[in-house]
């Protein structure tokens, strides 16, 4: 139910659009092809076992972990409005 100037259903348009968000930046940072030997950003040799279990990775597990925890402060994004807007 919307209120407002809102259309009914904009708050699930809003859900759907963020779940899909989700899903394409996942979908977007799967690695793909070959994996490389040694990791990109330090040069340490990639397990065997990590290699065959994520084909196309690039990164030894400590540097992954690193860029993760960058990336997840950063890509973070609240859709919500405000109480105020909804109130108006």
């Amino acid at each position: 139910m919307a209120g407002g100037w809102a259309k009914d259903g904009a708050v699930q348009e809003q859900i759907d659009a963020s779940v899909e968000d989700g899903v394409a930046r996942a979908k977007g940072s799967i690695p793909q092809g070959e994996s490389a030997e040694f990791c990109e950003l330090c040069d340490e040799p990639i397990s065997q076992a990590r290699r065959e279990a994520i084909p196309g990775v690039q990164m030894c597990i400590e540097c992954q972990t690193e860029q993760e925890k960058k990336t997840q402060s950063v890509s973070a994004m609240n859709r919500r409005a405000s109480k105020d807007s909804l109130l108006r």
